[in-house]
């Protein structure tokens, strides 16, 4: 395992001082959205505490975490700092970026705001997806118009299929199960559309089969496909969508799917550009079709907790060394 250091800065065997931020357990807001903010916060400390553990067990590694008093207990082992008062995320970002050679961040990709924290990062110093990858996978539309165009399984292929039963209507630009509703009728879920804010929503086929999440680490086109994970999602009488968790890693390597599964993860790194470090993407098994991609995550998702030990393999350490011989931002 190499030990160059990152950012440019560091030498072979030095100490590389990283910076891990997880966007709520770091101090930060959802203003717009305090019920997104409590369902979110547990598994924003739990990622965060999984991402400092790796990191500290990885080579040379000196660790720093943002915190704030929401979050509750501290991580152990690692330094803790928080935001300044009046200091916003990207000030704060920006500054302990100057401070270490690497930047881990995890944030909602609602409103913009994972593109915005990681420009504020020198490219060489952040350990995730281009701002332009960001950009694409933070719309749901962009996503799958995007990937069904370059001949990724999407949704898309149900759009004229009369055999579609169901109909889903999501936040374009949002977070989890937030916002989505479930409807019979298309028409219905027209109506839905059309009472949101324009632009805001997406409507799409509610693809029928097991809803799973693969997690993957991207290099320059690549992906390294770590785990299938099943995903809870349950359907309300009024039909919203709650996420209920995820079991990582519950599909083995000699499972025949797979084959299949690790080759929609090749497709989706090559036809998204600058997929960098840990993704997560979302799939519905449909039988007989196979895996369909419906979003990209272009960050550390909930599916890491617990997964470097399940793997028996440091999986921050190797995103460390990874990304420390890319150009970052490029």
């Amino acid at each position: 395992m190499s030990r160059k250091g990152v950012g440019g800065g560091g030498r072979a065997g030095a100490m590389r001082r990283v910076f891990v931020y997880e966007y709520l357990s770091g101090g930060g807001r959802l203003d717009d959205d305090p019920q997104a903010a409590a369902e979110l916060m547990p598994m924003g400390v739990a990622m965060r505490d999984a991402m400092v553990l790796d990191m500290l067990c990885a080579p040379d590694c000196a660790v720093t975490v943002a915190t704030c008093a929401e979050a509750g207990t501290n991580p152990p082992g690692a330094a803790c700092t928080s935001a300044r008062p009046g200091e916003t995320p990207a000030d704060f970002v920006g500054r302990q970026a100057r401070q270490h050679d690497a930047v881990w961040l995890v944030a909602p990709e609602t409103g913009g705001l994972l593109g915005r924290l990681a420009a504020v990062v020198e490219p060489a110093r952040w350990l995730g997806c281009t701002p332009a990858a960001i950009a694409v996978a933070s719309s749901k539309r962009a996503t799958v118009e995007q990937l069904h165009a370059r001949g990724v399984a999407t949704p898309l292929g149900w759009r004229d299929d009369p055999a579609v039963r169901r109909w889903v209507v999501k936040p374009d630009d949002g977070t989890g199960a937030i916002d989505s509703r479930v409807h019979l009728e298309r028409s219905a879920a027209e109506r839905d559309l059309a009472a949101r804010p324009a632009g805001s929503g997406w409507l799409e086929p509610w693809v029928e089969g097991e809803a799973l999440s693969v997690s993957m680490l991207c290099h320059d086109g690549s992906a390294d496909l770590l785990s299938v994970n099943r995903q809870h999602i349950a359907v309300d009488a009024e039909g919203a969508l709650h996420f209920r968790g995820v079991d990582v890693n519950v599909v083995p390597a000699d499972d025949a799917r797979r084959p299949a599964l690790a080759a929609l993860a090749l497709q989706v790194a090559q036809a998204l550009p600058g997929l960098r470090g840990f993704v997560g993407i979302d799939v519905v098994w449909h039988v007989p079709r196979g895996p369909v991609l419906i979003e990209v995550n272009p960050r550390v998702t909930s599916a890491y907790v617990g997964l470097s030990a399940s793997l028996g393999r440091n999986i921050a350490a190797e995103l460390l060394d990874g990304c420390a011989g890319e150009a970052g931002h490029g």
